[in-house]
C-alpha cells in the first residue's frame, strides 16, 4: 500500500522573511548530526559572531547538498558561471575570504 504525498503548508514569519546574510559557514559533525554555523566576515574586523546555527542529520545534510548542487546548476545555466575568487582550488589554498588590493603595503590574513 502506497502512501499519498501530503501537501505541506509552510509559514514564513516576518522576522524570518528578512533573512540573515552570511558569507562564511563553519561545519562540524558527529556520528549523528551535522552542525552549520553561519557568520558574517567584515573586512579588517578581527573577529566575527555566529548569526545562525543549523543542526541536521547527515541524511538531511546530504539531501541539502544535492539540492544546492541542482539549484547552482540551474542558476549557472540561467546567469552564467559563478566565479570563485582565487580559482577553483581557493578552498584548499587557505586564501578564501577578504583580501586587500592596492599598492601591496596592506597586510592580508
Amino acid at each position: 500500500m502506497q502512501m499519498k504525498p501530503q501537501q505541506l503548508k509552510i509559514e514564513l514569519g516576518e522576522k524570518e522573511a528578512e533573512g540573515i546574510y552570511a558569507n562564511m559557514v563553519m561545519i562540524a559533525h558527529s556520528a549523528t548530526e551535522m552542525i552549520l554555523d553561519f557568520a558574517r566576515i567584515m573586512p579588517g574586523a578581527p573577529k566575527t559572531k555566529v548569526q545562525a546555527r543549523i543542526i541536521m542529520t547527515p541524511a538531511h545534510a546530504k539531501l541539502l547538498h544535492k539540492t544546492l548542487e541542482d539549484n547552482l546548476k540551474k542558476f549557472e545555466k540561467q546567469f552564467g558561471e559563478i566565479k570563485i575568487p582565487g580559482g577553483p582550488d581557493a578552498l584548499h589554498s587557505g586564501k578564501i575570504g577578504f583580501e586587500t588590493s592596492g599598492n601591496g603595503d596592506e597586510k592580508s590574513d
